[in-house]
């Protein structure tokens, strides 16, 4: 894989001051979003392609900030000679609404109060955070999405985008995602959401105001994803039984897996400083999520809307959005006889494979990519 970058970027701020009524009946009245760009869009303004971010993502796609070793968290699959080709294509990634990278959410100050919006920000849902995407491509002035591409909660996105919007996107890109969360996801989800609320510090989702930040039970949240997007495999082969010490009989940490989960939730709930009302919202979209559920829950009725060509991508060793689920978005587009390539790539990395490097799935991938570039002479 190549091995170049879009190098030194800088975020943008869109501000969009018509209010959002959000699906749950809440009105956001305005609000900013916060994106990256990476290439040039071309004359016709046909080369664009929109990236959605997952759970714990943002618009920090590719690159790096000036300072920071650190680059975006696609940077194996986004920049120059890449998979998406920052040389052939204009890309656009954006922070999603209720995020706490820069876009208007639950830390940001909330006009009618002067202080954080903190638990009374709305509860967004995937179709609002379509919405305001659309809004982010009427003010770049792009017609249509040469391709929306996204994995896990970001493919959840590519879905909506295809359904609700269907003229807007020329491909999809659906990456280790599902057409809606099994029972064991939402609980999941749920045992998270209670290890952040059942912080001392979280103060009813007002910590900001208290000047404080529930840590620990973020970092239990974290390590408990964390978990889940890793496969036994994987974890067997990385850590086994190895300990990091002599045994103690104790509750200290005294294998290296533990050790592992616990720098995990650390560095997320200090370091990468996520907003733990951020993840209890992002968590609660993914358990909603289900664009059947307009269409009497037939999901090949509801994709039946589309018009986008389909690249569906999954992963054997991913237990949490297994290929099964995948397959589900590929039989539903077939019933109505819609344009669908699909590929089950080897990994043992579980969910996390989307993200890494993999051969095979770089060559699915770039093969792809290959073919929306041509279509728009990029």
């Amino acid at each position: 894989m190549s091995t170049e970058s879009v190098g030194l970027v800088r975020p943008q701020t869109l501000h969009v001051s018509e209010p959002l009524k959000t699906v749950s009946g809440a009105v956001i009245p305005e609000y900013d979003l916060v994106y990256e760009t990476y290439g040039r869009l071309n004359d016709d303004r046909s080369n664009a392609i929109l990236i959605c971010h997952a759970l714990s993502g943002n618009h920090h796609v590719a690159g790096y900030y000036e300072g920071d070793e650190k680059p975006g968290w696609w940077e194996a699959y986004v920049g120059p000679g890449k998979p998406i080709d920052t040389n052939r294509f204009f890309v656009v990634g954006v922070n999603n609404l209720g995020g706490c990278h820069g876009s208007t959410g639950p830390a940001s100050i909330n006009p009618a109060t002067g202080k954080p919006w903190g638990p009374d920000f709305p509860i967004v849902t995937v179709p609002d955070w379509i919405v305001s995407q659309n809004k982010l491509r009427e003010h770049l002035g792009i017609e249509q999405w040469a391709a929306v591409v996204g994995g896990s909660l970001g493919g959840m996105q590519v879905l909506q985008w295809a359904i609700d919007y269907p003229d807007r996107l020329r491909h999809a890109v659906v990456i280790a995602a599902a057409p809606r969360l099994s029972a064991q996801n939402i609980a999941f989800n749920e045992v998270a959401r209670q290890a952040i609320m059942s912080d001392p510090d979280f103060h009813g989702g007002r910590y900001l105001e208290h000047g404080v930040i529930p840590k620990r039970g973020l970092a239990l949240a974290r390590m408990l994803g964390h978990l889940t997007y890793l496969s036994d495999d994987l974890m067997g082969k990385k850590f086994g039984r190895e300990l990091r010490d002599t045994l103690k009989y104790s509750f200290d940490v005294e294998f290296q897996v533990e050790s592992y989960l616990r720098y995990q939730g650390e560095k997320f709930a200090t370091k990468q400083k996520f907003d733990a009302n951020t993840y209890l919202l992002m968590t609660k979209a993914l358990d909603y999520f289900d664009p059947s559920a307009p269409y009497d829950h037939d999901l090949s009725k509801a994709m039946a809307r589309v018009q986008a060509s389909f690249m569906v991508i999954s992963f054997t060793s991913d237990w949490r959005f297994s290929p099964e689920r995948s397959e589900e978005i590929v039989r539903a587009l077939l019933d109505n006889d819609k344009n669908v390539s699909y590929a089950e790539i080897e990994s043992q990395h579980g969910h996390d494979a989307f993200l890494l490097p993999n051969p095979i799935y770089e060559g699915v991938f770039s093969a792809y990519m290959n073919r929306v570039a041509s279509e728009v002479g990029a």
